[in-house]
């Protein structure tokens, strides 16, 4: 595997996770009070930002789709169905593996040495990475069947202001890995959620409140690296382009690592509250998702170490 290659590899669940959770405008810290029931539809929006500078995974879940829809999401959480609201990520299926690669035993000396071997002082190979990642990931939100028109053109800006932060970041800094590693390694411990099938064993709402400290950790290493997510959240300006009986329509616009970013999303109402329709429709379809079938774990796993995908994964954090 050529060091492009490695660096695509260690780049990508960084990038897809960061357009999913902007992009889904939500995704964990103890939960707070509960906030105002969004009736107005900018509501539905500023509620779910809110959620997600308190790192609040819990009640993102809770404001994102009605009661019964999020007790049916409850069921499939714990059925090993569904991880949602993570498969508002890209990859979400790796999202537990990634947390128990991170923490695995030895788990800080194998990823250090791991970054030192591959990345350290390849600034211009990460560069170069950055940039085919944009291209990649700007093709895969085009083609892709399950995103909406509204979803697509958001993604696409998203995905122009992350390539440009990641191609002058710091990422070939190996005092700044050297920092981060052992804070995401310590804070993927803390969840308790790296044991295999403990994200469906502890349930939707105890697994969010335990990636809380997770996310709020992640956003701490990001800003070490000129990406600044709570920034990008406080410069949210929500308002109501349209509205026709129980539908509409809300522009957002924020700066995202210096980057502008003015999109739309479509919201609807439902008993009298607004929910994102796009995550409404996402989450009905993971409400009603079939067993997944049992994935063998890889070689390095079973030997107790950090499978090598999402080892590499976290020097680009």
């Amino acid at each position: 595997m050529t060091i492009v290659r490695r660096a695509c590899a260690a780049l990508l669940p960084t990038a897809v996770l960061l357009v999913g959770v902007l992009a889904a405008v939500g995704c964990g810290r103890a939960p707070s009070p509960p906030e105002p029931v969004a009736t107005q539809p900018v509501q539905a929006v500023t509620q779910l930002v809110a959620d997600l500078r308190r790192n609040d995974l819990e009640a993102y879940a809770r404001h994102a789709v009605p009661a019964p829809l999020h007790a049916r999401l409850e069921t499939a959480w714990s059925e090993g169905r569904t991880v949602w609201p993570l498969t508002e990520l890209p990859l979400d299926d790796r999202f537990p593996s990634f947390i128990a690669a991170l923490a695995a035993q030895d788990a800080e000396r194998t990823l250090v040495a791991t970054y030192r071997r591959q990345f350290a002082g390849a600034d211009a190979e990460l560069r170069s990475a950055a940039k085919t990642l944009g291209l990649f990931a700007t093709q895969y939100v085009r083609n892709e069947p399950g995103y909406s028109e509204t979803e697509r053109d958001h993604h696409a800006q998203l995905i122009v202001a992350i390539s440009a932060w990641a191609q002058t970041a710091p990422l070939g800094d190996s005092k700044r890995a050297r920092e981060a590693i052992p804070q995401l390694v310590a804070a993927a411990r803390a969840t308790g959620l790296a044991a295999p099938d403990a994200f469906a064993h502890a349930g939707m709402d105890r697994s969010l409140r335990r990636l809380g400290p997770f996310v709020e950790r992640l956003k701490r290493v990001l800003t070490g690296y000129g990406l600044d997510l709570d920034a990008a959240l406080g410069s949210v300006q929500a308002s109501l382009a349209e509205q026709t009986g129980d539908t509409a329509r809300v522009r957002i616009r924020y700066r995202l690592a210096g980057e502008a970013v003015d999109a739309y999303v479509l919201v609807e109402r439902r008993d009298g509250r607004w929910y994102l329709s796009d995550l409404l429709r996402h989450a009905e379809a993971e409400a009603d998702a079939p067993a997944k079938p049992r994935a063998a774990p890889a070689a390095g796993a079973r030997a107790g170490k950090a499978a090598a995908p999402a080892a590499t994964a976290v020097p680009a954090r």
